[in-house]
């Protein structure tokens, strides 16, 4: 099959597929559920999959909320992923339902020619970006055991070849003191504030000395029940980042000191507990990149290259799914440069008109990635050469163990 022609057939099948495509970015976006609860936008691109002639599984890898659907009997395997889960407080602040009806719409578009040009595409619905890890349980379960490599597409202020991703695990700490009266005894009391707050400002200090491109960040989740009682349990939660997977041990073991060095100053004990799954750095697949950026170009956006423009940083479980499968994260525009994704000007954008050029845009350009894949083999097979230089980390595992 020629793969001009089939490039425009699949740009013209997303232009067919528009009404329905918007009507489920609007509802998943009106609609907002936290990670692992998106029951309601789960049911709503399963439905929509199986009114487009797909059988879909639903709560697929044994995830409540996730589903699977494919289409093509052999050939080259491309997985098109979808998100959909939300922020608390903000909705679709990261435009998630983007994510969503751009994959379904290039899922959708392919699967209309994977017969004829002898290909095959998996929808994946991943459940819990947001800190949940969803995709490395479907990681677990064999989800990319039979795919050649995974794309998607995630909206920002800004079209760029990728995101800026660094490796992140999160921490939970609980200090404990001895309560007592706050005004009548309180050196019968042992803080335990004064260990979180002590910690707090230990992490301040460390960041003075951590590398540019390393990120802690943490709240408070319990300061204490009243004033006048001496805390006898507080709790903390933290993120601890950092550009790669074998950085971020010995960064977690810095943090890790300054909280054990607040409860011991404050006279408390601590308890601590990594959450699991770690968030890996992102390896973009340089070829199937450049495949995106050039399919972009076609539909007028300009992809800019890491460095050419504003950064976009954070961390996905997309990169766990790097290290498994050649795969790409591209960024589309969807807001002015300078609305940052998880605030609430952005969850707007991400529900209005340029959200939905960036639906149709994305599913376009990730359609047509999947259209190089199957039919210029050269792609693939540099993708391939490309995933295999990856370093893994030291102990020869995906995931650094948590100490």
């Amino acid at each position: 099959m020629d793969i001009e022609a089939a490039k425009a057939l699949v740009c013209e099948r997303v232009d067919a597929l528009a009404p329905a495509l918007l009507a489920v970015s609007h509802d998943i976006h009106e609609h907002p559920e936290l990670a692992f609860e998106e029951h309601h936008a789960h049911d709503v691109l399963a439905d929509a999959l199986d009114a487009h002639g797909l059988a879909t599984t639903r709560h697929a890898h044994g995830v409540a909320t996730a589903l699977r659907a494919e289409a093509g009997r052999e050939g080259p395997t491309i997985a098109v992923l979808c998100e959909y889960d939300a922020l608390p407080g903000i909705g679709h602040a990261c435009g998630h339902n983007i994510i969503a009806a751009a994959g379904l719409g290039a899922g959708l578009a392919a699967a209309a020619l994977a017969d004829e040009a002898g290909g095959r595409v998996v929808i994946l619905g991943t459940p819990a970006e947001e800190g949940g890890g969803g995709k490395v349980a479907l990681i677990d379960d064999g989800a990319f055991s039979d795919v050649d490599a995974a794309v998607m597409v995630h909206p920002a202020g800004v079209d760029l070849q990728a995101m800026d991703v660094v490796a992140n695990q999160q921490l939970v700490v609980e200090f404990h003191g001895q309560a007592a009266h706050a005004a009548a005894a309180p050196w019968q009391g042992a803080n335990a504030l004064d260990a979180a707050v002590l910690a707090y400002q230990g992490v301040a200090a460390l960041r003075q000395h951590i590398r540019p491109d390393e990120r802690v960040h943490g709240i408070f989740t319990d300061g204490g029940d009243k004033p006048n009682i001496v805390p006898q349990h507080t709790a903390m939660h933290w993120y601890v980042r950092s550009p790669r997977l074998a950085d971020l041990e010995p960064l977690r073991e810095r943090v890790l000191a300054c909280m054990r060095a607040g409860a011991e100053a404050a006279g408390c004990t601590m308890e601590h507990r990594w959450l699991e799954p770690v968030y890996a750095d992102m390896h973009d697949n340089g070829p199937l990149v450049a495949a995106y950026t050039a399919n972009a170009a076609r539909l007028g956006r300009r992809a800019l290259a890491p460095g050419d423009g504003p950064a976009v940083v954070g961390s996905t479980d997309m990169g766990n799914v790097s290290y498994v499968v050649p795969s790409i994260h591209p960024m589309i525009a969807v807001s002015p440069a300078d609305v940052a994704i998880h605030t609430p000007a952005f969850t707007g954008y991400a529900g209005g008109p340029d959200g939905d050029r960036a639906v149709l845009d994305g599913a376009k350009a990730l359609a047509m990635t999947v259209i190089d894949a199957w039919l210029d083999p050269s792609v693939l097979d540099a993708a391939r050469e490309a995933f295999a230089e990856i370093r893994r980390p030291p102990s020869g595992t995906l995931y650094a163990p948590a100490p």
